[in-house]
């Protein structure tokens, strides 16, 4: 029986994040290559977690700092370890490389955090981003040491890939890109989906926990959608997201046109009824959730140059990119009552997620590069030297620091 353990930074919560539709995907791959799972976190549960155990996963809540989970690995001894963010591999890489070392350690870094984090920090400074920056920051260091302490990292984004290869030199044995795994879409669901005239309203689609959409929604209600308010008078724009804080929740004004509906469990539906989905992201890295639900939907989307970032490659982008507040609300305008550009923009969209996302082609080329790295494993890990010097330091550092807070522990 092949066994997969996956150690999440949180439990899953598909319908309020993109990470948790990324990591549904992957089990969804998994289960599909027969593997039996095995999902572990130190998170606390939310209203939002998706239902494991009827996918037929095996739940288990995990401690920091335990030496119980070296019992519990070893005697699992998984074929395969994932890992949720380069956290969680800091939490527990070194303890499954001591006590399942013949596992192949994955880390899925659902976005560069290093790249997020170092790009907010330039936003909130009034400063240009450059990969200099992001170079010397300690939390690229430590998601670096990350990505090399494991055999096989998953990249979201193009953009990231070229980062990782081209600014770090980073051996692309250990890298792999892979995008969203989506299903196609059909001709039968295209059918279904609202015409241009029977659409109305913009919509925001914005998780409340997540900096880049905080600062996203904030700037749209403040800067942007007064002009697109004064042309299209009549227009609604509609938020929608799960965890809205209180800022986020003042931003609802009616009279002027903006609604702040929190979460709904069908957003789906939410964007096959809108025109056009606004996402003015200042910040950010990765794939962005709320542009692939716009695409599934068959809903142009408006966006920054940081937001449809390393989702499009060569295809053509299903709506518009702009970075200044002026030329978003030129290019919502003009989406927004062009009939053929709007077409054309769903078509576009069809065709990402049919092509550059299908499930079906990036299920086959995962399957056939991980079992290409399982049956050379001793020898990948052998030309990974760095790797290794780092796991070492680890073992001499974070294992014995995870020990003394053990012992202080179970002291108290």
């Amino acid at each position: 029986m092949k066994k997969l353990l996956i150690i999440g930074f949180t439990w899953p919560e598909p319908a309020t994040t993109a990470a948790g539709s990324r990591m549904l995907q992957l089990i969804r791959f998994f289960l599909g290559q027969d593997y039996h799972i095995t999902f572990g976190s130190t998170a606390k549960e939310t209203e939002y977690s998706m239902d494991l155990e009827s996918l037929g996963i095996n739940k288990v809540p995990l401690l920091l700092n335990d030496s119980g989970f070296d019992v519990f690995v070893k005697e699992l001894a998984p074929n395969i370890v994932l890992f949720d963010r380069f956290l969680t591999e800091e939490q527990f890489g070194w303890r499954v490389a001591e006590f399942a070392p013949n596992s192949l350690r994955i880390l899925d870094t659902e976005d560069l955090h290093s790249l997020r984090h170092v790009r907010e920090k330039c936003q909130k400074n009034a400063k240009e981003f450059s990969s200099s920056f992001w170079k010397q920051d300690n939390i690229t260091k430590r998601e670096v040491a990350s990505i090399y302490r494991c055999d096989l990292s998953l990249i979201i984004s193009d953009y990231e890939m070229k980062l990782l290869e081209d600014v770090l030199n980073i051996d692309s044995a250990l890298l792999y890109h892979l995008p969203f795994m989506l299903e196609p879409i059909t001709n039968q669901k295209i059918w279904e989906w609202l015409k241009f005239d029977d659409r109305k309203d913009i919509i925001c689609i914005g998780n409340g926990k997540h900096a880049p959409n905080v600062d996203a929604l904030q700037w749209a209600v403040r800067d942007i959608w007064p002009m697109i308010r004064k042309e299209l008078p009549k227009v609604h724009l509609k938020i929608y997201g799960a965890y809205f804080h209180q800022k986020l929740k003042q931003l609802h004004n009616p009279e002027k046109g903006i609604w702040v509906e929190g979460w709904v469990e069908d957003i789906d539906a939410i964007a096959q009824n809108a025109r056009l989905v606004l996402a003015p992201l200042r910040f950010g890295a990765g794939a962005k959730g709320k542009l692939i639900i716009a695409m599934q939907n068959g809903t142009p989307s408006i966006t920054t140059s940081i937001g449809a970032e390393g989702m499009y490659e060569d295809y053509k982008w299903p709506g518009k990119i702009a970075d200044n507040a002026n030329n978003l609300v030129q290019a919502v305008i003009t989406l927004y009552q062009n009939e053929s550009e709007w077409e054309s923009a769903q078509e576009n969209g069809i065709e990402l997620i049919n092509t550059f996302y299908s499930a079906k082609r990036h299920s086959q080329y995962l399957n056939m590069r991980l079992q290409e790295v399982q049956k050379n494993l001793e020898k990948h890990r052998d030309n990974n030297f760095v790797g290794s010097l780092l796991m070492q330091n680890t073992l001499s550092s974070t294992k014995y620091m995870a020990k003394w807070i053990e012992a202080k522990n179970d002291k108290n």
